[in-house]
């Protein structure tokens, strides 16, 4: 059984993509930054309906405490299936932005990518198979306002993508990035009213969780393998 890693698994999309992961047979290692109780519930629910999974806490922006995490995880199997999604939000206008906003989005999403995947790398490489999926936003294609911290930080993680799968696509692995619009979480709550949703959208809905997770596990899947050093967006025809 192949082993799968979710960071911010707890979260909206996080936990769709667990438990879509835990559903096409893979054992499922639930992350969370800090609230553990939380990733160990949906670890529970996974087990509950027959899948296989197990939670873990650790500070993706922490490289010694993640190192010494995911260490502990690869002693027994490689992780074979890496998603980064965690991420987090501090909006501003640029001119008006602090740097503790800049770099805490940054921290989380971009250094949280490097410390998180590099060392998973190796051990990945030795499998000759894997796959790496980063979970952006469209905000890194398009833009937003407000949020040139945010976009920034998942601009580059599309890059460190492009980059990184052509360094492993002989060895069988993978990475691309997903870039969702705006999909139903407690993330876009009080952000998004339905009138604005129908005016942004020309689906004239938010995405569900669950839609951003069927893409993920066709990526992690052996049906992806020629799929690579993509950004594929998931966004109800934005753009």
């Amino acid at each position: 059984m192949k082993h799968a890693l979710v960071t911010g698994g707890s979260g909206g999309i996080g936990a769709a993509i667990c438990r879509k992961l835990a559903q096409a047979g893979l054992h499922v290692i639930v992350h969370a930054n800090s609230r553990l109780e939380k990733a160990e519930t949906l670890a529970a629910e996974i087990r509950a309906a027959g899948g296989s999974a197990t939670a873990i806490a650790f500070d993706v922006t922490d490289r010694a405490a993640t190192a010494a995490a995911l260490a502990q995880l690869t002693e027994a199997q490689a992780i074979q299936v890496l998603v980064n999604n965690a991420g987090i939000h501090e909006d501003a206008v640029f001119p008006g932005m602090s740097g503790e906003q800049w770099d805490k989005v940054v921290d989380v999403s971009l250094n949280g990518f490097y410390n998180v995947t590099q060392p998973l790398t190796l051990p990945m490489i030795r499998t000759r198979w894997g796959r790496i999926i980063n979970i952006s936003s469209v905000a890194a294609i398009a833009g937003n306002r407000g949020q040139v911290n945010y976009a920034a930080a998942k601009g580059a993680l599309h890059a460190a993508s492009k980059s990184l799968a052509l360094e492993v696509a002989s060895r069988g692995i993978t990475v691309n990035a997903v870039a969702p619009g705006i999909i139903a979480t407690d993330m876009i709550e009080g952000s998004f009213d339905p009138a604005a949703i129908k005016q942004l959208v020309p689906m004239q809905r938010a995405g569900q969780p669950e839609e951003v997770a069927n893409l993920v596990a066709f990526l992690a899947s052996e049906e992806a393998a020629y799929i690579s050093g993509q950004v594929i967006s998931i966004n109800g025809g934005m753009i």
